[in-house]
This record gives structure tokens, sequence and C-alpha cells, in this order.
């Protein structure tokens, strides 16, 4: 293989997953109980053989740094192997600005990457979910001489406007690149992984003509560069919002097991050492994924249950995911939720209540499908209702809540957090 540099962008504000990403990065999100959403493109540059990364930062990028460290469970510990992350940074001459788009994260680090000497640059995004072989990428892109190679792949029409859309001629070269436009011509949307000869992404980069990929540099590149599609067949998601990333953890249950457990690909993660699952004599789980250290004695259902979860005695759990380390009292019920880590839930309640299923009165572009979400943190009195698509911000307690219950569609933040952010 010749030399080639993963750039991984991992520094978007992800607003659209709310609560979820408002401490954390999004690729720093727990996916499928134990995982992070960027174990999916790490594990994938290593299991192609690629042991040279950067991984560009933004927004919130303790937990994200904190979690790859040295790049240990990837097997990119020093010297031949090494992984960089990177954010913007103060120089001598001046300031180097925040990222602008996707171009511009990666124009304001060309130095480290020019300094690798590699031929060709693999960008990637961090914050999707699926299981691809680059190597089969890298010999497409050098059979057809390309000077960049987007990796495509077909989309339900009702989701394309979402996607930068791509057509291809018979010889899958692309003639045409529209980003996110409302009724596209075809249904290959760009999977946000690009192949670059490295001459190729410097010259277009260092021309400065916009600072998005999709919206700026491939449109122009479509008459004056040898642009390819690879189209991928397998699964992928784009998590990006509160839906898709509940619906992608939902899915993951019904894909074969060997999906995360294939020894052949595995996907590397960052664990820490759990006891054993122990299920009581009243529990029953089925179709659920069930990480170390969680203790359950009640009943869970087509759910995502991550490390150190302790679910009491009399307790349902349906179509939810409940991050680390949270404890679900005696007779309460969680349907359709998404539980952040460290959040503590009174005996005798009810989450996720009713069919009241009004959108979320101030987002109602991030909850209106049911879902209600809560913050890191939170602790939820015994005897409690909340309704459908609720956001709890972190934190939250009973001081914080309307008495008895929370209606559907309705937001709380942490009174005490919120009169500081005012002052």
């Amino acid at each position: 293989m010749q030399k080639l540099l993963a750039v991984i962008l991992a520094g978007g504000t992800g607003e659209r997953l709310s609560v979820l990403s408002q401490e954390r990065a999004k690729p720093a999100v727990p996916f499928a109980g134990k995982y992070r959403i960027i174990d999916f493109a790490l594990s994938n540059c290593v299991n192609s053989g690629i042991h040279d990364i950067i991984v560009l930062t933004q927004y919130q990028p303790v937990s994200l740094t904190e979690h790859i460290g040295i790049g240990a469970p990837w097997g990119l510990e020093p010297a031949d192997r090494n992984i960089r992350l990177l954010q913007p940074y103060l120089t001598r001459t001046g300031h180097r600005d925040w990222y602008k788009g996707t171009a511009d994260a990666v124009y304001q680090n060309l130095n480290y990457i020019t300094r690798e000497k590699s031929d060709e640059v693999l960008i990637l995004g961090g914050d999707h979910i699926y299981k691809m072989d680059f190597t089969e990428m890298l010999a497409f892109h050098q059979e057809n001489g390309a000077d960049v190679t987007l990796a495509v792949t077909p989309m339900p029409e009702e989701e394309l406007f979402r996607f930068g859309t791509v057509i291809v001629d018979e010889k899958s070269r692309v003639t045409s690149f529209q980003e996110k436009v409302n009724k596209p011509p075809g249904n290959l949307v760009s999977m946000g992984i690009y192949l670059f000869n490295t001459k190729i992404l410097h010259r277009w980069l260092e021309a400065k003509i916009g600072h998005d990929f999709g919206r700026n540099i491939f449109p122009r590149m479509i008459n004056n560069s040898r642009i390819f599609a690879y189209t991928f067949k397998g699964y992928w998601r784009d998590i990006g919002t509160v839906e898709s990333y509940w619906q992608s953890n939902m899915e993951i249950l019904s894909i074969e097991p060997s999906y995360l457990g294939d020894e052949h690909w595995p996907i590397h993660t960052r664990e820490g050492e759990w006891p054993p699952i122990k299920l009581g004599d009243n529990a029953r789980v089925t179709s659920c994924l069930i990480s170390g250290g969680c203790i359950i004695d009640g009943r869970v259902e087509h759910s995502i249950i991550a490390p150190g979860v302790h679910i009491a005695e009399g307790a349902v759990i349906k179509d939810s995911i409940i991050m680390e380390n949270t404890v679900i009292g005696r007779h309460t019920a969680v349907d359709r939720c998404i539980l952040d880590k460290q959040i503590t839930i009174g005996a005798d309640s009810f989450i996720g209540f009713g069919e009241d299923r009004r959108p979320n009165r101030l987002h109602p572009d991030v909850l209106s499908s049911g879902l209600t979400v809560i913050g890191k943190r939170a602790a939820i009195p015994s005897k409690y209702k909340i309704g459908r698509n609720c956001i709890i911000f972190e934190g939250v307690t009973g001081n914080d809540l309307p008495v008895y219950r929370l209606k559907s569609g309705e937001t709380v933040r942490h009174k005490v957090r919120s009169a500081r952010v005012k002052v």
C-alpha cells in the first residue's frame, strides 16, 4: 500500500443531538452500549492497515481526547504508528480562527498534512456508523487514476435532502455534485469520505474558493479534475439528529451479532474493568445489548444498556438507550427514551409517558417523533411522570421540575446553572 494518511473530522458542535452533545463532541457520544461513535472510523482505519491518523477536534474536545488518548486500544502506539489530535490554536503571527467548514478545517492543518509526505489523504467524518475496508476504495481510486474519489451509497428518497448527492456516468466518474437540495436527480449520497491525491488536495485548498468540500470545492472540481464515486453497499448511518442516533442504535439490535463481534474486523474501543452482568431472579431481557457491570432485576425489551447500569425489580425498559452508571428505581417504566450517564430515576415513575406526541415546544426540529432525552447526572424523583418529546438538561433535579409531572413537548434546565449562564 502507498503511504496513506487519514484525517478524521471530529470538531462539529452536533447541535441537533441536543443534550447528548452539550458537554462532548458528537463523535464522543456513546453508541451501542460500550462504544463511542468515533470508534467506527478509527477501527475502519486500523483494520484497513492505516496507522497514521490525525483527528481534528474543536468543540468540547475533552471527552474525545480522554477516550482516544495515545490510541492504545486501536494499536496506534508510537513509533511506527501514531495518532494526533489537533485543535485550532493561536500562532505567533496571529489567531487561527475556528474551523468554518470541512475544507477549512483541513486547510488550517495543511502544514501537518504536508509534513507526512503521504501519497494520498483519506478524509473521514467522525460521526458515522459503518464498517468499510478502505483498501478496496484505494484500489478503485488508483485504477481510475482519480484526483479524488468520493465514497457514496444509495439512500431513500425521503432522506436525500440531508446529504450531498452525486450523479455519475457509466464509468463511475462524477458528473454532478449538489449539496443538500430538496429534490436531487439521483439517489447516491456522499458519505463524507474523500480520498485525495495529496498534491491535488493541496492545490485546491490553497485556491481558497470556499470553506466546505461539498458546498464549494467539489462542484468546482467537476470540470477541472478527475472525480470518481466508489459505491458502498453496506450498512452506513450518519448520526446527525437525535432521531437518527436512536434509530441507528435500534438497528444495531437487528443486525447479525457478528457486526460488532467480527474477529476479522473488530470495533475497538477504550473499556473499563467491569464485573460480569448480573441478572436477578425476576429479570427478563429480550432483544437487547447488555454491557458489563449491569445489574438487572427488572424487564428490558429491545434496548441498549451501557456498562454499570442498575435496573431494579419491577422496572420495565422498552425501546430505550440507557447510558453508563444510570440507576432506575423499582416499578419505574421507561419507554422510547435516551438517558445519558449517571442519571437516577426514582421508584414508581413513568418516563416517556402517554400518547401525547406533540413536538418539543422550544426545539421542534430536534424532537418530534416521541423520544424523550435526559442529560447527564439528572435526578428524577419517585412517582414522577415525564411525557413524550421532552428534553431535560444535565443536572436537573426535582427542584427544577414542575410538581408531579412534565407534560409532553416541554424542556427543563437546571435552575442554578441557567442563572449562572444569564449572568
